[in-house]
């Protein structure tokens, strides 16, 4: 089955806090990220799959709830799908993953939801693709990853993964190694006709950072962004929101096209647009859909 993810903000939600799931699910977050990996205490493991379970089952949701699971070759990964499956997820975040993962990952879900007479295929998934040194080397080969609505990648496991002391220069920008994860998370995407999903921005009170980060990423190409607290999610919103003049712009460039069927090339204000400005334009329309 084929799955679209279509979501501006990603509010990552601590799963062994009953009180921020609560909290999360009044926010203005696309999606809920239900974190069952980092934002979890190793001992507290068991107790916050419980908890998202219970979650899952009894509340009602004004938007998709999603689950990131612990990596599947750890003592949790599974135990974590066992637990949450039954209550039929909108989505899993498998993390710390490669392909060969994401496959996997397909076929654990699809025995879980037999088992709990769920429709096969149901519930979609987004990886994580950066965050171990052998999954950069395969950011290319997710076409047909079964279930797959999403990549994004991580700064910091990326960092851990290669022994780093810092991930970014003294001007604060990613150094070399991480731009180039990225723009290879983002490339992947596009070669699996996926969803790209920028990281996240670890500084919660710098609103205008992450209004800066999320901007540029719109602009890249990605669709989307994750966010750790809920004072990011409007500004997330927004940069991944076309304003009323580039709706404009691209309203007049298909007009452009439109008024000259069959043409490959339109003259407007001057400048001459060709198939790509016809495709960027109603990549900005679809945007204003979601």
């Amino acid at each position: 089955m084929t799955h679209a993810l279509s979501a501006r903000s990603l509010l990552f939600v601590p799963g062994d806090s009953e009180r921020k799931l609560v909290r999360a699910a009044s926010s203005a977050a696309d999606l809920l990220l239900l974190d069952l990996e980092d934002a979890v205490a190793w001992e507290k493991k068991a107790e916050a799959r419980a908890l998202v379970a219970e979650r899952l089952a009894s509340a009602e949701r004004a938007q998709p709830y999603w689950v990131r699971i612990n990596p599947l070759d750890s003592e949790h990964g599974l135990a974590d799908l066992a637990a949450v499956v039954p209550s039929r997820p909108d989505g899993i975040m498998l993390p710390k993953a490669t392909r060969a993962e994401a496959d996997r990952l397909h076929h654990y879900l699809t025995a879980l939801e037999v088992a709990a007479g769920l429709p096969r295929g149901g519930i979609p998934t987004m990886v994580v693709a950066t965050e171990t040194a052998p999954a950069l080397f395969g950011l290319g080969d997710y076409a047909g990853c079964p279930r797959l609505a999403a990549l994004t990648w991580g700064a910091e496991d990326s960092a851990a993964a290669l022994g780093a002391s810092d991930n970014r220069e003294e001007d604060g920008e990613y150094a070399f190694p991480y731009q180039l994860f990225r723009a290879l998370c983002l490339a992947g995407a596009a070669a699996a006709k996926v969803t790209a999903i920028e990281t996240i921005h670890g500084d919660f009170r710098d609103l205008a950072g992450i209004e800066k980060v999320a901007v540029r990423a719109r602009r890249a190409g990605f669709r989307g962004m994750m966010a750790i607290h809920p004072d990011q999610v409007p500004v997330i919103n927004r940069a991944f929101s076309p304003s009323p003049e580039e709706i404009a712009q691209a309203e007049r460039v298909l007009a452009a096209f439109a008024a000259n069927p069959g043409a490959g090339t339109v003259g407007l204000d001057g400048a001459m647009l060709d198939m790509p400005h016809l495709k960027r334009a109603q990549a900005t329309l679809a945007l204003r859909e979601r």
